[in-house]
């Protein structure tokens, strides 16, 4: 298994998938990198010499925040929104929908599951 930025990836995969499997780069950005270091995009992470997955590795590591890193500067960034009050920092803080989306239907993702709210309980023998 290869080991770049910090992520095993397996043998069997082609590079696309195999890059796309690091949190911060997609199969667009896994392209675009194996278009930059010319190498061949039907070759599988197994078949790549060391010298390769070295170049491969400094190209990351060097031109993408990835990773940890990323999950930082996310992190970061929703911490300063959420510090200076702002209208989406305060929808982050209430776990509502940040970009627009409706709340009155729908929105589950955000706000949890549904709670019931029970209906009036009539006491025994009264009608």
């Amino acid at each position: 298994m290869a080991r770049i930025a910090g992520v095993e990836i397996p043998n069997n995969k082609k590079l696309e998938f195999g890059l796309s499997s690091i949190y911060g780069i997609g199969r667009p950005t896994a392209r675009k990198i194996i278009k930059d270091l010319k190498l061949d995009e039907n070759r599988k992470i197994g078949d790549l010499s060391d010298s390769e997955l070295a170049t491969l590795r400094t190209y990351i590591e060097n031109n993408f925040a990835v990773e940890g890193e990323l999950r930082q500067q996310i992190f970061r960034n929703i911490k300063r929104l959420k510090d200076i009050r702002c209208y989406r920092g305060i929808r982050h803080k209430l776990g509502l929908p940040v970009r627009g989306q409706r709340t009155r239907c729908n929105a589950r993702t955000r706000k949890g599951k549904g709670l019931a709210v029970g209906g009036l309980n009539k006491a025994p023998g009264k009608k």
